[in-house]
């Protein structure tokens, strides 16, 4: 049973100094609200259990037995923590014949003041027949919890970098806004509060303006849309996404706006469309033939004009076609070959291979490729280098130094070495410095052997034409098997050749040097 309902259990006509409030007592003594009685003579004569709890006590005499008394046991204060004047007090206003409803205050015993509670408080004034006051009360309601949620409401909602206001469904005015809003407008605090939704059009050039107006004017939830507020910074606007959800500010139905700027995605979007425009000028410019190709399967999705000028295809030839449906690679291995090595490493440099030119003709490309993502899709760009004109050149340099070594008698010895190098580039890991060196780490006897080998002479052939015992030439031939990196007898010749060792030209030098040799040494007799 309320409060308000204990005027119809007074007693009708009592007017002594001590009136029986028995039954007034067993009414209100289940309440869950706390109601306190106080005679007009400031005598407490009674609170039930939910007004003691509320105020921390557990009997009369620790809530106090008169105003005076209850003044020194509490300490009020607004919710500001500014304290209330004793005249002030709830109870003394109720004592003064004061009707007030829904008064807020924070109540703490002097005992034990960081332990606080919200009440929130009402009076009520019962009368006698001559209408004069009767029984004073005061209804209460503990609002602690609430005020505590509103508190933590507050200091989310002025610490949420997201921009956000509040308005009243009444009048549909702005009564709390953020920092973040104040931030992405331009606006003050004193700007925005106390205007109104029209003054401030947080639903300006909204998408589904007349529904945001409606679901507003109703206190129902606005879905998100797009809007353009008008601010002082930006003539031109401020681009965001606006909803509206409906809460309670203090039990009065309020609209919660929140926005999300736009701006930097605006921003981020007009640099991606300019990325995007700038590589499309440089594929569709490079000199060199290009493809954007599928990263899964290898379909084309878009060829260059240098891909169709080198290659002869138009894009309709190729634009959705893996390669190997168009038979572009002349080797599938090779093609396989490639596409396993991309999809290990993700890239791929300077791959020869074989192409197919559209009406049958075949080139030889270097080609170099890397996986690369195009509208949220893993692609492979890929340029092809036509090497056909150099291959051509060096094939042809290489037959031109076979027909001079040939017969290189009359070659230089650096100039013999020097095309046997080009003809035989270095192996991986050999220095050209290294190859050229070659003929320079032999031996005089070396050479003179090396030289009646390619003339076709036998082990014994050589002992005798150089006075040197079977054994000692074998030594000298796997001396040179070992500094030429050779095992056979027949690639010692192919090898000297090349480098004009064991010509004519060359062998007849030999006498001399042995015998200048010779002379050196103080001997005449050949080793």
């Amino acid at each position: 049973m309320a409060a308000d309902q204990v005027t119809d259990k007074v007693d009708n006509g009592s007017s002594h100094q001590a009136p029986d409030r028995s039954q007034l007592e067993q009414i209100i003594a289940g309440l869950t609200e706390g109601v306190m009685l106080v005679e007009p003579d400031q005598t407490i004569t009674y609170a039930n259990e939910a007004a003691l709890e509320m105020h921390g006590v557990t009997t009369l005499d620790e809530l106090g037995r008169t105003v005076d008394e209850y003044r020194k046991n509490f300490v009020l204060r607004h919710q500001s923590s500014h304290l209330l004047d004793h005249g002030r007090y709830p109870i003394d206003r109720v004592v003064a014949g004061e009707a007030f409803d829904d008064v807020l205050v924070v109540v703490a015993h002097k005992s034990n003041q960081d332990r606080d509670r919200t009440h929130r408080i009402r009076s009520l004034v019962i009368t006698d027949h001559a209408g004069d006051p009767d029984c004073l009360v005061l209804i209460v309601h503990d609002v602690s919890g609430q005020t505590e949620a509103e508190h933590r409401f507050e200091r989310a909602f002025a610490a949420n970098p997201a921009p956000a206001t509040i308005c009243r469904i009444t009048d549909l005015r702005f009564v709390k806004v953020n920092e973040g809003f104040l931030e992405l407008t331009g606006y003050k605090r004193e700007d925005v509060l106390g205007r109104s939704v029209y003054e401030i059009d947080v639903l300006e050039r909204a998408e589904r303006r007349s529904l945001a107006l409606e679901r507003l004017r109703a206190g129902e939830t606005i879905p998100q849309m797009e809007a353009c507020l008008t601010v002082p910074s930006d003539p031109g606007g401020r681009q965001v996404v606006v909803a509206g959800q409906p809460i309670e500010v203090g039990e009065e139905p309020c609209m919660l706006f929140t926005f999300a700027d736009l701006e930097p995605r605006r921003k981020a979007e007009t640099a991606l469309r300019q990325s995007e425009e700038r590589f499309a000028k440089a594929f569709r410019l490079a000199p060199v033939p290009t493809t954007i190709t599928t990263a899964d399967d290898h379909r084309f999705i878009e060829v260059n004009e240098a891909f169709t000028r080198v290659l002869g295809y138009q894009a309709q030839d190729v634009v959705g076609y893996p390669a190997d449906d168009i038979g572009l690679w002349v080797d599938d291995e090779e093609r396989r070959h490639f596409e396993t090595e991309l999809a290990k490493a993700g890239s791929v440099r300077d791959f020869e291979a074989c192409l197919r030119v559209k009406g049958g003709g075949i080139i030889n490309c270097l080609i170099s490729a890397e996986t690369i993502t195009l509208s949220d899709r893993t692609c492979v760009l890929c340029s092809f280098l036509d090497i056909t004109a150099r291959r051509r050149s060096e094939e042809e340099l290489v037959k031109a130094i076979e027909a001079v070594m040939a017969d290189a008698s009359w070659f230089s010895r650096g100039v013999v070495e020097k095309l046997a190098a080009l003809r035989h580039p270095p192996r991986p890991g050999q220095s050209p410095a290294q190859v050229a060196a070659s003929v320079a780490d032999l031996t005089p006897r070396e050479r003179e052997v090396l030289t009646l080998v390619c003339q076709g002479k036998s082990d014994p052939e050589i002992g005798t034409e150089l006075k040197l015992a079977r054994n000692t030439v074998r030594n000298h031939i796997a001396s040179l098997y070992q500094k030429l990196g050779v095992n056979r007898r027949s690639a010692l010749v192919v090898w000297a050749r090349e480098r004009g060792i064991g010509s004519e030209g060359v062998a007849a030098k030999l006498p001399k040097t042995r015998k200048k040799r010779c002379r050196k040494t103080g001997s005449s007799s050949a080793e």
